[in-house]
Order: structure tokens, then C-alpha cells, then sequence
């Protein structure tokens, strides 16, 4: 019975490499892959540059304005700080729940410019992906990729399409009229 299953293998084994090596060159032969890194993209491409600027100047009052209540605040509680041993009991309690009433507002505040920043940062940074994949879509079709990756343990460096699609997408850039998206 030992002797069947060797007999078997001996005559399997040339067959599955029959099979196996056409499927195997034609990969090798036909079969072209790229890899963008979009965290580079975001990096240096220039519509990334843009909305990033974008969104500083958008938010730069509110950010300004929150850093100076912040000041005032802490000059405020500094100041209590120090009056605090030669207040009455009444003085004291009235301005410290003034204080928490104060810093309570800046920490809503804080909150509301931070959720604000968060969803107009994913609203821009959601433009520069469609952008940059319509653009790798491009590339990998004018040059004929099979497949794109973003995401990978290891690439060889010559499959690195990433300064190709930052090229083009500043390129589209720069045709693009101002103001338009």
C-alpha cells in the first residue's frame, strides 16, 4: 500500500508542475503592480498643501480666540489664587464657581472647534483621496497596472508609483482654475 502512494505522487508531481507553470510565467510575464503611499501624497502633493491651508485659515480666528479665553482664564484663576486667603467665605465661593462656570464654557468651546476642525479635515481630506484615486486610476490604466496597492509590508522601491500620481495631481492642479475642486 506504501508502494501505491509513491507510485501516485511520482505521477502527480510532474503533472501539478505541468499545470503550474504556465499559470506561474503568465504572473510573472503579464501581470504589473504598482504601489502609491497616500500618507506621501497628503504629504507633498499640492491639493493636500491647499486644504490644509485652507482649513488654517478657516479655523485660525476660532483658534486664536480660544487661546486668548484660555490666557484669560488662567490669569483669572492665578489671580483668585493668590486674593483667595483674604476673601470672606461668601467672596471666595462666588468667584471660584464663577471660575468652573468660566472654564466649563472654554472646555465646550474647545470641544465644538475641535469636532468642527475634525469634520471639515475629513471633508477635505475625503476631496484629496477622490482626487488622488481618480488620479491613480489614470496612471494605472495609461500604463497598464493590474493591480494598485496602498497598503503593504514591503515594496520594492520600482514599483513605487507614488511621485507619479503626486506629479499628476499637481499638474491638475495647477490647470485647474481657482477656486475649483
Amino acid at each position: 500500500m506504501n508502494h501505491s502512494y509513491r507510485t501516485a505522487g511520482a505521477l502527480l508531481l510532474p503533472l501539478m508542475a505541468l499545470f503550474a507553470a504556465p499559470a506561474q510565467a503568465q504572473v510573472q510575464e503579464g501581470f504589473r503592480i504598482g504601489f502609491v503611499n497616500p500618507d506621501r501624497v497628503l504629504r507633498e502633493a499640492q491639493p493636500a498643501k491647499a486644504a490644509q491651508a485652507k482649513l488654517e485659515a478657516e479655523f485660525l480666528k476660532r483658534e486664536r480666540d480660544l487661546g486668548a479665553q484660555g490666557e484669560a482664564l488662567k490669569a483669572a484663576s492665578e489671580k483668585f489664587e493668590r486674593e483667595a486667603p483674604t476673601l470672606s467665605e461668601s467672596q471666595r465661593a462666588t468667584r471660584q464657581r464663577a471660575l468652573v462656570d468660566q472654564d466649563r464654557e472654554f472646555q465646550r468651546k474647545r470641544r465644538e472647534f475641535q469636532e468642527d476642525l475634525n469634520a471639515r479635515k475629513n471633508e477635505e481630506l475625503q476631496q484629496v483621496y477622490d482626487r488622488a484615486n481618480r488620479v491613480v486610476k489614470q496612471v494605472a490604466e495609461a500604463e497598464k497596472y493590474d493591480a494598485i496597492l496602498q497598503e503593504a509590508i514591503y515594496i520594492n522601491p520600482k514599483h513605487d508609483i507614488t511621485e507619479k500620481v503626486i506629479k499628476a495631481l499637481n499638474a491638475a492642479a495647477a490647470a485647474a482654475p481657482a477656486g475649483a475642486k
